[in-house]
């Protein structure tokens, strides 16, 4: 071996070797491991990791000589491993707070639900039908944690959680994260449902006066043994780790104010009883004391909650306590009592009693109030913004943007206040040397800030001043400022936005990354952005806010720009573009787009045709969302930038299909149909789905007049929608030699996805267009073989009646469509009667009667001016009057039907007088005989009323008789008419 191997391997061998990770398995193999484990110093793996490993370990599914998933079985092997996931978690005293940090919210759940099992909780019992004094201890408080861990649990998932930023995607563990979130998600569910519950046993715990035990490694050994090597032990009620009643009740009390607290915002009453629970709980921490093991409380959320229920519910003994600073505070917000919160605010400036956090949400409550037009609370926001700024100054923070903006007009008042501030806000008897240096140094640079000589001989000359610093250091202050050349003076600048105050040193990257997030302006965002990458190079700021959403087709090509600061700025113009436009604020949306064109026409051809891509689309919505509305035609050029984009053969351009969905939509709604059937290139129709659907649509629709004709264009197109809407049946051979359909799966044969289809539908607004795709799905709706009422439709006699293979359409998608389309047609006018009896005869189809009487009625009106003309023949059918009083028949308003029975071309006078015999009738009955004019159906209502001996119905029905025949028949009266039955009188007359 050579002198330098040697060297090397004793270089080896002298390093410390790292001890290999203890598997789960090997506690299973040696009983008496993992004690020996859980006492090492730093345990690897950790307990908390031991307990998911064993929990996993346990509830892995098997997997039979079938191939088929069962349930974990129930054998010794796993049986060991939830007692093992115990013993750790007992190791851990149970704590809670450990547990819920380490663990999710299945493994906890499984874990909790093991404890009751080995507990001897009677599975699927009721625990709020336990008493807990009269169970053993270990069972009681079995079921206290778990009851406790339920509602910490429904008070944690109201709270919002910062998602955590994902890395390199990976399916394997996309896929874990998503069944866990769904599992998380059901048992938050359950747990919610059975919150009353938890919450009564919880209240039932507070009213024991015994100590309780919680299970140790120990009890829990002795439970598992074999039933005849039990030695009474675990039965005792002194076995387990002691809780004192005054633990428990504290923990219990914490839990029931949270759970109580998080309800309050459904019912302020709740409030009450989270008031009563928290101040329970600090009386009892009291009496514990600091010593306690068991019990955990986070008392500075204590202290918080506390302040918020002294705010929310106010003690009605005003001499019991004394009111905090935070209730004083909020008291005064409401009262509008504003100089007094300031006093708050300066005293505050001593004690350092409220969190920075509740003075600056004050200061915002206050800048809302006074953007809404409160002219008067300036000079308050002014004031309060000075507080908090002293305040930050104290405790070494940096000045705030707002303090900068409001200060940007000084003046006497302003700084006499600032000094008030200043000089209350620190005791000059025994200030600290920290408190001393950082208020001299803000006085300094508000001095070196001003322009105004004579406000800077206010500051130098103020008591506080000469008090904090040397004659030398205030000597070279004053010279130094007299000295200086003579600039702008500051005082006759204008006030600029918020956006337009220059980032400096003292703002930090948090508080530009808020900026960033707000604005919508280029120029400020590119300014934010090269600040920031001067602050830190290792930040990827395009991942700021999880609302930044670029197309996939687009993301790769940016995040591909070597150049950070390019990358960032390209990615985060076209995300807040995008957004714009969603939320149609098409002007920002614009000079969003703008810029970004602008900046990547310098270096990436790709890019930039993107861009112009998407300035199109928001040229499109712009028009459509404006001028369009109106029914004016768009510009020439925005005609021509469409078509160049349809035609557009530009290799390796990422393109988004919602743009070509909405050039043929545009192209459609604007009736350029001449281009789509004549001028549309030829590659097109092979290569772009939606050109070729508009094609067919405008081909159809061009040749519509006359039927014969057409009929080719419209079976083409009957075709195309067929096939979108067929199915491809997967089967199966199985081991018995038999062939099963396994399922139906959507057609990949179409030119696009029925859902595909349906958003294009969906982006159309010409009246004709819809009519037709209306038209041909109604047709498609009406070829099944078990259709009992047919659609009508306008032109529907131009598709194919039939189709050569019905099973291999989905019916059931063609009529979730029918009902979509109608119901978006309906939301684009309206007042198409066409529509309306589609949409009525939909309802009659599916025996919805009422809906179906409403729009056949709604389609009469609109065509007839509100029925004071007549309805045209071709929308009150037959057909549709039969329809009508079928409703009426099944809505049990019989008069009805009888009126109606009058407007069919031969009077059906069965159905007439059948109606009229029944006396159960839901409608107006004779207050509708006026509308009655056929003389047959009131000579037959006269005798009817007659021979039920209804006088006053009859009269009313004689009344309206009498006018057909007073010519004729000179009766002396009315009563006369009665000698002659049904019939009689006309022949008669």
């Amino acid at each position: 071996m050579s002198a330098e191997a040697a060297d090397r391997e004793a270089a080896t061998s002298s390093r410390p070797c790292t001890p290999p990770q203890t598997c789960w398995f090997e506690f299973l193999l040696e009983e008496s491991l993992l004690e020996k484990h859980l006492r090492k110093p730093c345990p690897d793996p950790a307990p908390v990791q031991l307990i998911v490993q064993f929990l996993e370990q346990a509830s892995k599914p098997s997997v039979n000589e079938q191939n088929q998933v069962q349930p974990p079985p129930d054998n010794k092997r796993n049986r060991i491993l939830k007692l093992l996931a115990l013993k750790v978690a007992a190791h851990l005293k149970w704590d809670l707070d450990i547990l819920e940090k380490s663990l999710s919210v299945p493994v906890l759940n499984m874990l909790l639900n093991e404890l009751l099992c080995i507990s001897k909780v009677p599975p699927g019992t009721k625990h709020i039908d336990m008493d807990l004094a009269t169970l053993p201890p270990t069972t009681a408080m079995a079921i206290l944690l778990y009851n406790r861990w339920a509602v910490r649990t429904i008070v944690q998932s109201s709270f919002p959680v910062k998602q955590a930023k994902p890395g390199p995607p990976q399916l394997s563990v996309m896929n874990h994260m998503q069944q866990e979130k769904e599992l998380t998600e059901n048992i938050l569910k359950v747990l919610k449902e059975q919150a009353s519950d938890s919450i009564l046993v919880l209240e039932a715990a507070l009213k024991l006066n015994k100590d309780l035990y919680v299970h140790t490694m120990r009890t829990l050994d002795l439970l598992a043994m074999e039933p005849g090597m039990v030695n009474g032990e675990t039965e005792s009620f002194t076995a387990g780790l002691k809780i004192k009643t005054e633990e428990m009740q504290c923990q219990v009390c914490y839990d029931l104010g949270a759970a109580y607290f998080q309800q309050g915002s459904t019912s302020s009453a709740v409030y009450e009883n989270a008031r009563e629970k928290f101040f329970r709980t600090k009386e009892l921490i009291a009496e514990i004391g600091s010593l306690s093991l068991h019990c955990t409380i986070d008392e500075k959320r204590l202290a918080g909650y506390c302040q918020a229920c002294d705010v929310l519910v106010p003690s009605s003994d005003s001499t019991s306590q004394q009111l905090t600073p935070y209730s004083q505070v909020h008291i005064c917000l409401r009262s509008g009592n504003y100089q007094e919160v300031i006093k708050i605010f300066i005293e505050d400036n001593l004690t350092f009693s409220l969190p920075v956090q509740f003075r600056q949400s004050v200061l915002r409550e206050l800048f809302q109030k006074a953007q809404q037009g409160h002219e008067a609370l300036d000079e308050i926001c002014f004031k309060v913004c000075a507080c908090n700024t002293v305040r930050d100054i104290l405790e070494g923070r940096t000045i705030s943007v707002q303090f900068n903006q409001l200060f940007l007009r000084p003046n006497k008042e302003k700084i006499d206040f600032l000094l008030e501030v200043c000089s209350r806000s620190i005791t000059l008897e025994k200030p600290s040397e920290s408190l001393k240096g950082n208020m001299a140094a803000f006085l300094k640079n508000v001095c070196l800030g001003l322009e105004d000589l004579q406000y800077v001989f206010m500051i130098s000359s103020h008591e506080l001043f000469i008090t904090l610093l040397k004659d030398e250091e205030r000597k070279l202050l004053v010279d130094q400022m007299r000295k200086r050349s003579p600039r702008v003076n500051l005082c006759i600048k204008p006030v600029t936005s918020f956006y337009d105050i220059p980032a400096s040193a003292s703002v930090n990257i948090g508080q530009l990354e808020h900026q960033l997030i707000l604005s919508v302006d280029p120029w400020r965002i590119r300014q934010i952005l090269i600040e920031l990458h001067g602050m830190t190079s290792e930040r990827q700021f395009w991942t700021v806010s999880n609302k930044w959403e670029v197309p996939s087709v687009y993301s790769g090509v940016i995040l591909g720009i070597k150049d950070n600061l390019t990358r960032d700025l390209v990615y985060i113009l076209m995300a807040k573009g995008l957004h714009c436009s969603i939320v149609k604020d098409f002007s920002h949306a614009k000079q969003l787009f703008a810029a970004c064109l602008e900046l990547v026409t310098e270096f990436s051809p790709k890019l930039r045709q993107v861009m112009l891509n998407e300035m199109l689309l928001l040229d499109i919505h712009t028009h459509e969302a404006g001028t369009g509305q109106s029914g004016e035609r768009p510009p020439s050029d925005l005609i021509s930038r469409v078509r160049g984009y349809l035609e557009m053969r530009l290799p390796d351009i990422p393109l988004r299909q919602v743009i070509a969905e909405e050039c043929v939509a545009f192209m459609l709604n604007w009736r350029e149909n001449e281009y789509l059937t004549l001028q549309v290139p030829a590659f097109l129709l092979q290569s772009n789905p939606y050109v070729k659907l508009g094609q067919l649509l405008a081909a159809t629709i061009k040749e519509l007049p006359g039927p014969k004709e057409s009929r080719r264009t419209a079976k083409d197109l009957w075709e195309v929608v067929v096939q979108i809407c067929s199915v491809s049946s997967q089967h199966k051979r199985g081991n018995d030699g038999r062939v099963s359909l396994i399922k139906q799966r959507e057609s990949t044969l179409g030119i696009m996805y029925r859902s595909e289809l349906l958003s294009f539908i969906k982006k159309l607004r010409e009246p004709l267009v819809l009519t037709i795709i209306l038209s041909l799905f109604v047709k498609l709706h009406n070829v099944r073989e078990d259709i009992v009422n047919d659609i009508t439709a306008e032109h529907i006699s131009i598709w194919p009646s039939s189709i050569p293979n019905l099973q291999s359409v989905d019916f059931e998608a063609v009529a979730i469509t029918v009902k979509e389309l109608v119901r978006y047609a309906l939301s684009i006018n309206p007042n198409n009667y066409s529509w309306l009896i589609i949409q009525a005869d939909i309802y009659f189809a599916t025996n919805q009667y009422s809906a179906a009487l409403h729009y056949y009625l709604q389609a009469g009106a609109v065509c007839s001016d509100f029925f004071n003309k007549a309805v045209p023949p071709d929308v009150y059918t037959d057909q549709v009057i039969k329809r009508m009083i079928k409703c009426c028949s099944l809505l049990n308003c019989h008069t009805q039907v009888a009126i109606l029975c009058q407007f069919l071309r031969e009077i059906d006078y069965k159905t007439a007088f059948k109606s009229l015999q029944e006396q159960n009738s839901h409608d107006a009955m004779d207050s509708y005989y006026d509308y009655i004019w056929d003389v047959t159906i009131l000579e037959y209502l006269t005798y009817l009323h007659h021979k039920r001996g209804e006088t006053d119905k009859r009269q009313i029905a004689v009344c309206y008789f009498m006018p057909f025949f007073s010519d004729v028949l000179n009766f002396p009266n009315s009563k006369s008419l009665l000698r002659f039955g049904p019939g009689k009188m006309i022949s008669c007359a």
